[in-house]
């Protein structure tokens, strides 16, 4: 079991990548660059962190090679989460779970809405509890609520990315925020505090409106159910964002040492797996 002393902070969303690589022939965005795990764990320790969960970018599709490679780097410092086809084996998803991966994403933004009656859907989820794994859910927050209910009847733990990918601009009382803090009730649900400069706003607007969503996720979640990401390296964003500056996001909402703890350390520690090696 890892010792809780040695973990100062998990930052519970990153993604690594080279440009070099075979992208999707789907994809909404194309790296002009690499993202490394050297730069990554540079990153952590810089910033007072020790640990990190790697996620499989979208423009990657399902060859989780490049993420598996690097949890096999710093296996106890990493865990994974991965994109994969629906029909995978279940013995490749073993494969994963001894490689440090802990979850699966399901990133929709930008895609039909899946139907989660079709039969296969039933007997992947069963794969994924049986696994201990979570689902990790990427979609504007109109939609998330229905998701999120037709999810919970699978038994699955679910993850959201991104507060849910609302729009800053709407306020925390636009249609589907309220619904998420409602269905954060259910104990099935996590939040990521991730990727504040994604909510659609200007920058001030964005980060008032995680100012003011921070008191009512704790209130509907709990610090047990919240989790922080830095959501390096900010694609999309890389010309205005850097890992200093979502520290300092971060830092701007002016948490106290107990939510610090839960959302950096505790909550993380659980979710991901951090006591197994």
């Amino acid at each position: 079991m890892l010792d809780n002393r040695s973990i100062t902070g998990i930052d519970a969303h990153a993604h690594v990548f080279s440009q070099a690589l075979t992208l999707a022939g789907e994809r909404r965005y194309t790296p002009g660059y690499d993202a490394t795990l050297a730069d990554y764990l540079g990153h952590l320790h810089a910033n007072g962190l020790s640990h990190g969960v790697l996620v499989q970018p979208s423009f990657l599709g399902t060859d989780n090679g490049y993420l598996l490679a690097a949890l096999q780097q710093a296996p106890d410092q990493l865990r994974g989460v991965v994109v994969v086809d629906r029909d995978i084996p279940q013995h490749a998803l073993q494969a994963m779970a001894r490689a440090g991966v802990v979850g699966v994403r399901l990133n929709l933004v930008g895609r039909a809405l899946p139907d989660f009656a079709e039969p296969g859907w039933k007997v992947f989820f069963e794969h994924i509890v049986a696994l201990g794994w979570h689902v990790e859910l990427h979609r504007e927050v109109t939609d998330l609520p229905q998701l999120v209910r037709q999810l919970l009847p699978f038994g699955v733990k679910l993850v959201v990315d991104h507060f849910g990918r609302p729009d800053a601009r709407l306020g925390v009382a636009q249609r589907g925020f309220a619904d998420l803090l409602e269905l954060g009730l259910s104990g099935q649900l996590w939040l990521k505090v991730s990727g504040i400069y994604r909510l659609a706003g200007s920058p001030a607007q964005n980060l008032e409106f995680a100012r003011q969503a921070m008191p009512l996720l704790q209130q509907s979640f709990g610090l047990h159910r919240l989790v922080w990401g830095s959501d390096w390296p900010h694609t999309q964003h890389e010309t205005s964002v850097d890992y200093r500056a979502v520290i300092e996001q971060r830092q701007a909402l002016g948490w106290s040492a107990a939510v610090a703890q839960a959302l950096l350390i505790d909550t993380p520690r659980q979710l991901f797996g951090f006591d197994h090696p």
